[in-house]
């Protein structure tokens, strides 16, 4: 150990660093640009897209469609930047928060002198100076002075803990009074501190949303395949038996021929691959990093801010809450709440008490006299313990004339301070623990200020009653001579830490949403009980809590049986809170933590998604995926409702590319029996895919945030993307459109009723906007599962704008697309059918959800 008064010097600086390393703490490793957008790549339907370009790419290489492929690399290249710009940016923003932390300094002996330093540049053996409202930047020993600090960041419990000479300090606690010289005996990563931030290198657990993508791209790589294999069946099957009406020796010589039936093998796999590469919805991707990113900047100012962006999904998908007490539930600092009188009257308001001047003035200057906290010259309140914060900014208004004489400060073994003043009398005030201070008290003053008898029985009683509704208790006593060993007795003030003025709502609205909550705090039982009744989390007969010691007490067998009825566990260690969400992951449930204190940081991490406070540690920020800026339960019930906005935006987004894609899919495999070889030209399927991936994206990304998706239940775990409802949207208007358009060329009535030319070009032109304004149209279907499809479509005003945009360029197309787009112009009838035909889909859509209400099955996206 350094003993030298003088601290080290420059050389054993360098030498301590080399051999112990440094103070700085590297949680996680920074995610670089290039790093996020290679991760990117991991999205399971851009994964389907790179082997679709790789699979046209060998197969198609010599009729290379260079707008599909062209389509296809956009699609994967747009959504890989927007999701890695969003979330760069958010690193970024996240970055900024921590950069306060590395611009601490602390006071150090170094070469013989007092040197401040930046707390990253402390290193093991330097001889640290603490006083109040300094962060302890290591840990160490105190090896002179005696100080009070707050751990609650590791502990959870806000309780002032002394230290005195050879006590252990830890990095992160905060000096609230007195003064101390500590050695720093670990630094960095070994701390205590760094050795909780060493947890968070581990994975976070996948999301539901990339879970569910995954299947999704399963269920259409399925789709696509056997739409493929079929296709390429149905075509080999067609030219060679149908083709020669199944005529042996004309069957036998095409077999036979390598030319022809290579030949014939080929388009059949071109065939296959065409099916592939329509049966993926290209834009997905994309509209998913769209939704995530224009949601996280709306978050912003709702004063959450998205570290990792799946993370906004998944606090939609919640099943369960764990939620830290202090700072998160309560405000997180002591309060003066009320004050007891002699005569049992209880003051709730600083105001009531000018009923009783006498009494008042004796309570008020034993408040802020008899006191360690100082206002500085700003007006902050500085220095003292928590308890002196609370009774200073109780009665800083208070402007009392007196003079101080002798005042004596807390005493830990005493458990009071006193202070002799003269306010035109002489006497001392007391202040400090009733237990020790309630024998000697002989009196009670009354309003008028007359020492009244009083029995100690019945003040005992008082002061049993309030503590055990968690208040913290601190009595305030009289003694008109030093000499004298009786006290009289002034009042109890009762302190606690609020709970804050959301939080009864919050938890009101997240239970509504279908989360349980469970409330996780290092205080007492009793405390707990008191909370969890006042915000409404305890209102069940079968309701549990339970304290740390039991919790251990029990197997994951046994909690897993219970675990829907937790409600409440005291005296929490980190280890319980990371016990309980791997137990709850366990039972296919999404898990949520919420936390401020560093001894959060490892369940914040292992959660589905952890919710850390702006105000709370470096650790638990880094640690978690959303920031809760105001310190607000409210915030998390708003992450929840945006999260499932998203999704159901992604849902809504899903039924309407996969229906487009189902109708060219039905288009690609029916069209060639049918004489239909090209339907679609190369630049009208541009122009469509733009359509279907870039501007629906776009304007399903921007659905609003409806109170009512609170009110459903939340996902399984293991719950698929795709549900009943969206099925039945998807096959029903996907094969009506591709029927429609089927029989929009074959049937002879729409064909004579479009101007005959030997191109068909009016037919054809027509078709071309049938196709897009039914995709268009059904836009409006996909948007809402109501009857009434302009159900709150004023409040997605970019919806509107983009199809708009759409439907204009459609028209223009329509008539000055000219060869470029094979269309050549419609006169006002042959457009109004074609409108109408194209409109069909919303009755026949309607129809669909009627049904399903019916049934009472109309669950929606």
């Amino acid at each position: 150990m350094n003993r030298n008064s003088s601290g080290l010097n420059n050389k054993d600086v360098e030498y301590s660093r080399q051999k112990y390393g440094s103070n700085k703490i590297n949680s996680d490793n920074r995610n670089s640009f290039f790093k996020l957008l290679l991760e990117s790549f991991g999205d399971p339907i851009i994964k389907i897209l790179l082997i679709v370009l790789a699979v046209k790419t060998v197969f198609l290489f010599q009729n290379f469609d260079w707008f599909e492929t062209l389509g296809i690399v956009l699609a994967i290249a747009i959504a890989s930047l927007i999701s890695t710009l969003s979330e760069y940016g958010s690193e970024k923003s996240f970055q900024k928060l921590q950069e306060e932390t590395s611009k601490i300094k602390c006071r150090t002996r170094r070469n013989g002198s007092l040197e401040e330093i930046s707390i990253d540049d402390v290193v093991v053996g330097d001889i640290v100076e603490l006083s109040s409202g300094d962060k302890v930047p290591a840990d160490g020993v105190i090896i002179s002075g005696k100080i009070t600090v707050d751990e609650s960041s590791f502990t959870g419990e806000s309780k002032d803990i002394e230290k005195v000479v050879n006590s252990e300090i830890y990095r992160g606690s905060t000096v609230l009074n007195g003064g101390a010289v500590f050695e720093v005996m670990e630094v960095g990563m070994k701390t205590k501190y760094g050795s909780i931030a060493m947890e968070l290198l581990d994975k976070n657990p996948e999301s539901p949303l990339k879970k569910r993508l995954r299947e999704l791209a399963e269920i259409i790589s399925k789709i696509g395949y056997t739409g493929a294999i079929l296709v390429f069946i149905s075509y080999l099957f067609s030219v060679i038996f149908v083709a020669n009406n199944f005529d042996f020796s004309l069957i036998k010589e095409i077999v036979l021929t390598p030319k022809i039936i290579f030949g014939h093998i080929i388009y059949a796999l071109t065939l296959a691959v065409t099916i592939i590469i329509v049966s993926v919805p290209e834009g997905l991707p994309m509209m998913i990093a769209l939704v995530l990113s224009s949601n996280m900047k709306r978050m912003v100012k709702e004063n959450v801010l998205v570290r990792k962006m799946v993370g906004i999904e998944t606090a939609g998908s919640l099943n369960t809450l764990f939620s830290d007490k202090t700072g998160t539930i309560t405000k997180g600092k002591m309060e003066v709440v009320g004050l007891i009188l002699g005569d049992k009257t209880v003051i709730r308001d600083y105001r009531e008490l000018e009923k009783y001047p006498h009494i008042a003035k004796y309570i008020l200057e034993n408040m802020q006299g008899n006191n360690e906290a100082k206002i500085d010259a700003n007006g902050h309140i500085i220095g003292g313990n928590i308890t002196d914060k609370a009774l200073l900014k109780y009665s800083y208004k208070f402007k009392g004339k007196y003079k101080i004489i002798e005042q004596n400060y807390f005493d830990s073994a005493k458990k009071y301070s006193s202070l002799i003043l003269d306010d035109g009398k002489i006497h001392e005030l007391v202040k400090g623990a009733p237990e020790k201070l309630l024998g000697k008290i002989r009196g009670y003053y009354n309003k008028d200020g007359e020492v009244i008898y009083a029995r100690q029985s019945a003040l005992q009683d008082i002061i049993s009653k309030y503590t055990a509704l968690g208040y913290r208790v601190i009595m305030l006593a009289d003694r008109e001579s030093k000499y004298s060993d009786k006290l009289d007795f002034l009042g109890l003030v009762l302190l606690k830490d609020e709970v804050s003025d959301s939080a009864k709502e919050a938890v009101d609205i997240i239970r509504k949403s279908g989360v349980d909550i469970v409330m996780i705090t290092g205080d007492a039982k009793d405390t707990a009980v008191n909370i969890g009744r006042e915000i409404g989390l305890l209102n069940r007969t079968d309701d549990i809590i339970l304290t740390s010691t039991e919790l251990n007490n029990m197997t994951d067998s046994h909690i897993k049986e219970i675990f829907d009825r937790i409600k409440i566990i005291a005296r929490a260690l980190p280890k319980d809170k990371s016990r309980l969400v791997r137990i709850g992951q366990s039972l296919g449930k999404v898990v949520g933590m919420t936390g401020d204190g560093v001894n959060d940081a490892p369940a914040l991490k292992c959660a589905d998604v952890g919710f850390s406070m702006g105000s709370g540690s470096e650790v638990a920020k880094e640690a978690s995926d959303i920031v809760i800026l105001d310190n607000n339960l409210l915030s998390i019930a708003k992450s929840i409702l945006y999260g499932r906005t998203i999704f159901k935006s992604i849902r809504k987004f899903i039924i309407f590319q996969l229906t487009m894609n189902i109708c060219a899919l039905t288009l690609s495999i029916l069209g060639p029996f049918l004489g239909i070889n090209t339907p679609v030209t190369v630049m009208q399927m541009l122009w469509i895919n733009m359509i279907m991936d870039t501007l629906a994206g776009l304007a399903f990304s921007f659905e609003p945030p409806l109170k009512e998706y609170m009110f459903e239940r939340p996902l399984k775990r293991d719950e698929s993307i795709m549900n009943g409802y969206m099925y039945s949207s998807i096959l029903i208007t996907g094969i009506y459109t591709a029927g429609l358009l089927i029989a929009f060329l074959k049937m002879p009535f729409i064909q004579n009723f479009y101007r005959y030319d030997v191109e068909y070009k009016y037919l054809m032109t027509a078709f071309f906007g049938l196709f897009v304004f039914s995709g268009v149209l059904n836009s409006f279907n996909a948007r809402t599962n109501r009857i009434n499809i302009l159900a709150n479509i004023t409040r997605n005003i970019p919806f509107i704008v983009i199809i708009s945009f759409i439907i204009i360029v459609q028209i223009y197309l329509l008539y000055r697309g000219g060869t470029t787009f094979r269309t050549f112009g419609l006169n006002a009838k042959e457009f109004a059918l074609m409108l109408i035909l194209s409109s069909s889909v919303i009755p026949i859509d309607i129809a669909r959800k009627i049904i399903l209400k019916s049934r009472h099955k109309n669950t929606g996206v």
